[in-house]
Formats: C-alpha cells, sequence, structure tokens
C-alpha cells in the first residue's frame, strides 16, 4: 500500500476527486494548508494598501491506495490538478506499512 499526499490549488480539489473516483478510490482526506514554493507568495490590495502574503492557500490531499494503482492514481491527480501555472502543487508518495478499519477490524489491503 502506498499513500499519496498532494499539495493542490483549492479550486481544484472536485477536479482531482472526480479523477480519482473512477479508478476506485473510495476515500480520502482533504486538510486546508497554507505555504510558498517558487511562486513566493503574491501582493495583494486590500482597502487601498498593498500587502505582501507569503503563504498562500492550498489543499493536502491524502490517498492510500494499493501499490499497483500509485502510476494510475498520480496520472489523474497531476492531470486534473493542472493549470500550467506556476504553483499547481507536488504530488508525494510513502509506503504504508499497516492500515485498520477500525469500525471492523479489517486489516491492510481490506481496511482501503
Amino acid at each position: 500500500m502506498k499513500m499519496i499526499m498532494a499539495i493542490i490549488k483549492p479550486f481544484k480539489l472536485d477536479d482531482v476527486r472526480e479523477a480519482l473516483t473512477p479508478l476506485g478510490v473510495q476515500g480520502l482526506t482533504v486538510t486546508e494548508v497554507k505555504g510558498f514554493g517558487r511562486q513566493k507568495g503574491q501582493t495583494e490590495i486590500y482597502r487601498g494598501a498593498e500587502y505582501h502574503v507569503s503563504f498562500l492557500p492550498k489543499v493536502k490531499i491524502e490517498v492510500v491506495v494499493p501499490a499497483a494503482m500509485v502510476e494510475q492514481a498520480m496520472e489523474a491527480i497531476a492531470k486534473a490538478a493542472n493549470t500550467g501555472k506556476i504553483g499547481d502543487g507536488k504530488i508525494f508518495v510513502f509506503d504504508v506499512e499497516r492500515a485498520v478499519r477500525i469500525r471492523t477490524g479489517e486489516t491492510d489491503g481490506d481496511a482501503i
């Protein structure tokens, strides 16, 4: 099993979820986060004053999939989250040693 963590622009969340659903992904975790990378923040105007915002709002998606599905899921996320502009995000993949579904006690592959 692998955990895919993707940091994307917030308005692309529904597109990514819709891209993962046909692959058989039954659930994912979403967290609102802030960060910066190469785009180095942005300048905004509020009540006539200019402010530099260093940390931009992003969404972190975490999903656990079987190892055989990692490439498909990564491609689906990358395609759905892509705008072609700086700040589209990143995808990370981690090994998952164990998983337990609390309600039923199912483990590992059966738990996802």
